[in-house]
């Protein structure tokens, strides 16, 4: 659920759907959920607010739970039922959710079929009066054979995927969630969710959070799973494979005390590689360094056809290809203390992707400095940055909407929390990274909060490390 809220426009309505199609259902529906009310009603803005993709996100309502049914055909074929429990955060004749592609078959509103306009990328429900505070139930039952779709912050598509042995996968991030489902998509409006995944007899399906059932239909197996935390919608994950596993990592849940089970190819089910074995130390030095993990479970899954990792929620995805490279260990750090930075605590504009980015980096150089202390840390974070000078990576703090995960958010942005630890000490600057982690738990952040909260714990005033670090040009040498 958002924990800062969009401005909401009230502006004449302006349905960015200029190259979709329009669908209507037959008898337009309008709807009185709440007693009369003497402010008028007016429709949920388009775009959440974010300042690098004012259309990402909408305005209006706050979503508290996404319900998946997912029924995975082995053909290719997918049919999800999506049910999303939203409250009104004004008066709404009509709203926006995100979503692009797919057949739909209904869309309703507390079980009354309701009008709709379809949009390259904007579901338009039409015809409502909804009031303020009112909850009220979105249902979408729609079809088709998932395909990516182009992201504007990265140069390449993002949404459901294929690999090479048939397994399906979800990697969203920032904005390809809506490529599988309708939504709020932007990580200020974080919900719960609920999956149930159908798939044939002998595949496994898994997603986030906790498996909680997995039921035998004959022809088909139900698994269900339930992410009781708020999480944005780019963090949701489905696995489906025919041969896969899910794996519990029995001597990384006695080290760190958290249930770690992992979704794993046959050869990696067998024999796993030896950093796996590792993820319970690293929660241990992670949760002395940030704090209490925030969920209740992790792991990764395994797929083909990724080149990348990303840190879905309680379920990082990592390519196949990546796990033989001589720093995947690195990666599997760098993911877990996502879930810290960047799932549990969210960016609120996505041009402070430093805060996750440079956070998991930094995460990178904790565990180089626990394998083999202090001087080897140094001589990391010197090797780093003469990399970084060789590169010229530009400021973190101001990254390209188009390039929005270049190398200076990654490396830059680790550079600004080596550069605070050596102004405030080691006492101070993990006092700041916990109290970062605990108040914005399960919600949303700024630079400028963060800034703030350094300041508040140091007593020192950081304007210029941080402008100097984040904003400027050229990298101090």
């Amino acid at each position: 659920m958002r924990r800062v809220l969009a401005i909401v426009a009230v502006l004449v309505f302006a349905v960015s759907c200029t190259s979709g199609t329009v669908e209507t259902t037959d008898v337009p529906v309008t709807m009185s959920l709440a007693p009369p009310t003497t402010l008028p009603f007016l429709p949920g803005s388009v775009g959440i607010g974010d300042e690098y993709y004012p259309t990402l996100g909408n305005g209006g309502y706050d979503v508290q739970r996404y319900d998946l049914d997912v029924i995975y055909g082995t053909n290719g074929d997918v049919t999800i039922e999506a049910v999303i429990t939203a409250v009104a955060e004004m008066n709404l004749s009509r709203f926006n959710l995100d979503f692009a592609g797919w057949e739909i078959d209904q869309l309703e509103i507390d079980g009354v079929a309701t009008d709709y306009e379809r949009g390259d990328t904007e579901l338009v429900v039409d015809h409502v009066r909804i009031a303020s505070g009112t909850e009220f139930e979105v249902g979408v039952t729609y079809r088709g054979v998932p395909e990516p779709i182009q992201s504007q912050a990265l140069p390449f598509p993002l949404g459901w995927f294929s690999g090479p042995e048939d397994e399906q996968f979800v990697v969203a991030q920032p904005d390809g969630a809506h490529a599988w489902f309708p939504n709020n998509d932007h990580p200020l409006d974080k919900a719960t969710f609920a999956f149930q995944i159908t798939v044939p007899s002998g595949f496994v399906a898994a997603a986030n959070g906790e498996l909680t059932d997995v039921t035998e239909n004959g022809a088909t197996t139900t698994y269900s799973w339930d992410m009781d935390d708020p999480m944005a919608s780019y963090l949701a994950t489905v696995i489906i494979g025919e041969t896969w596993a899910i794996v519990d990592d029995v001597a990384s849940t006695d080290t760190s005390g958290i249930p770690i089970r992992n979704v794993l190819p046959p050869d990696l089910t067998e024999d796993a590689h030896e950093a796996l074995a590792k993820t319970g130390e690293m929660m241990t030095l992670l949760e002395e360094s940030f704090g209490p993990y925030p969920f209740d479970e992790y792991g990764i899954a395994v797929v083909g056809g990724f080149e990348h990792a990303l840190e879905n929620q309680t379920l990082s995805v990592f390519g196949r290809t990546m796990v033989d490279r001589p720093y995947f260990e690195y990666v599997l750090v760098h993911e877990l203390a996502h879930q810290w930075f960047g799932d549990s605590v969210s960016v609120a504009q996505w041009s402070d992707i430093w805060l996750n980015e440079g956070f998991a980096t930094f995460a990178e150089l904790l565990w180089v400095e626990h394998l083999y202390g202090p001087a080897a840390y140094r001589e990391e974070v010197a090797n780093r940055k003469d990399a970084a000078l060789t590169g010229e990576y530009g400021p973190p703090g101001t990254p390209s909407p188009r390039d929005l995960f270049n190398r200076t958010v990654y490396q830059r942005g680790s550079f600004v929390l080596v550069a605070l630890r050596n102004e405030v000490g080691d006492d101070a600057f993990f006092e700041i990274l916990q109290a970062h982690a605990a108040r914005h738990a399960n919600g949303n952040v700024t630079t400028d909060e963060f800034i703030a909260l350094a300041e508040e714990i140091s007593g020192r005033d950081l304007a210029s490390l941080f402008d100097t670090w984040l904003y400027g040009e050229e990298m101090p040498k």
